[in-house]
């Protein structure tokens, strides 16, 4: 919870200024790559190893995220010799829910139990996009478990509506009828 919290306030201060700079989405960008390169279990390790020197650590931070902005390494740099590296990928989610606030996206995850055809996707989009009224960036994935439907996930919002749902949902009236009438 500690990290999370401080990584929100980390990505309010970057985002702050990467607004100052109207560099938001370079920035966004930069920390995507700084998020991939710390999601690298190997790499996570390294900077985690208690043997490795803060000299060396932030070396290798300057060779692998070279390309990146040097306020954004700094941040990193920052984050690395406060031993906080795990906070960094939570930085990068609240800089994305910052910067997708800002350019009035909505980031949404929809679930089926088999791949969407382009046009089914398309219809989705429309159709969240009509719900929340802003652009939206949609994100699907496969789950044979849910049998049939779909689940879309909007912020902290679910909205269930796969046939395993809807059989859990007859199952526990069935179980709570036949208990009533017992």
């Amino acid at each position: 919870m500690a990290q999370q919290l401080s990584g929100k306030r980390y990505a309010q201060a970057i985002f702050d200024l990467a607004q100052e700079n109207n560099q938001v989405e370079q920035w966004g960008e930069d920390l995507a790559v700084v998020a991939e390169a710390f999601e690298d279990a190997d790499f996570a390790a390294l900077m985690k190893h208690a043997d490795m020197s803060n000299v060396a650590k932030l070396a290798a931070t300057a060779t692998v995220l070279a390309g990146v902005n040097a306020m954004v390494r700094n941040l990193v740099d920052l984050l690395v010799s406060k031993n906080s590296v795990d906070s960094i990928v939570g930085v990068y989610t609240g800089y994305i829910e910052l910067l997708d606030n800002h350019l009035g996206r909505q980031r949404v995850e929809v679930t089926t139990a088999v791949p969407l055809e382009s046009a089914e996707a398309d219809r989705i989009n429309s159709f969240v996009a009509g719900l929340v009224r802003r652009e939206v960036v949609l994100t699907t994935n496969v789950d044979e478990s849910i049998i049939g439907g779909l689940v879309i996930q909007i912020g902290d919002r679910l909205l269930d509506g796969s046939t395993k749902a809807r059989l859990d949902g007859l199952r526990n009236r069935l179980y709570t009828e036949i208990a009533a009438s017992a």
